[in-house]
């Protein structure tokens, strides 16, 4: 029997190094993916909305849910702004992941990857403890534990976490009543690219595209080491 527990302990053992290898391995090719993305970055919604206003984006954890009339009514806010602009929302998972899902579909033309978004969002919020925890206002090794965990919504800190780790521009095209256009910039350096998402307030995100160039994801080139 004590040989047998052995036995399993040393199998255990040996999954744990293979299975963090798998991880780096498939951290370094979506990096390479990431990087093809960006050298195809045109800009033509930002173009297209450069007129906006936008209002300051001030970094938040989730700590306001509207009424359910308010949300029926912010729905069709944004609906609404989205036809104004010739927008179209490629739609995500309402799984808890929606944020981390919409931003791996800009990223990567997938939602797929969101775990990936997510694991380098919590890692940037560690890495520059200083940069956020004024934000939190709870213990921030509570904050960043939770939000490691899938399912977590993002919040407005997590965004501006993503926009510096990726050194990407988010564009929110918001159903606030006051605003329907929020920026959020890289802290330390200058944007590489833009992306662009629709945000339902406080209920759901979703990736907008122009509603002329939809990508299909039927014609999506895959990559095997990533499905």
């Amino acid at each position: 029997m004590a040989h047998s527990q052995k036995e399993v302990a040393s199998s255990s053992n040996s999954i744990a190094p293979l299975s963090r290898m798998r991880d780096t391995e498939d951290d370094r090719m979506i990096a390479l993916l990431l990087s093809e993305e960006y050298a195809k970055m045109d800009g033509a919604i930002g173009r297209r909305l450069t007129s906006l206003p936008s209002i300051p984006h001030v970094p938040r954890i989730n700590n306001y849910f509207p009424s359910t009339p308010d949300v029926s009514m912010d729905h069709e806010r944004l609906l609404q702004r989205l036809h104004a602009y010739g927008l179209l929302e490629k739609k995500v998972s309402g799984d808890g992941n929606c944020q981390f899902r919409a931003i791996s579909d800009q990223l990567f033309k997938t939602p797929e990857h969101h775990k990936y978004i997510r694991k380098h969002a919590v890692k940037q919020l560690k890495e520059f403890q200083s940069l956020y925890e004024g934000y939190v206002p709870m213990k921030y090794k509570r904050y960043c534990k939770k939000m490691k965990k899938s399912g977590e919504w993002g919040d407005h800190l997590t965004l501006q976490a993503a926009s510096d780790k990726f050194g990407a521009k988010i564009c929110l095209l918001t159903s606030f009543r006051d605003t329907c256009f929020v920026e959020i910039v890289p802290q330390q350096q200058a944007p590489q690219r833009e992306i662009w998402l629709s945000f339902w307030s406080e209920v759901h995100y979703n990736s907008v595209y122009d509603a002329r160039v939809v990508p299909d994801p039927q014609k999506q080139k895959k990559k095997h080491w990533l499905f």
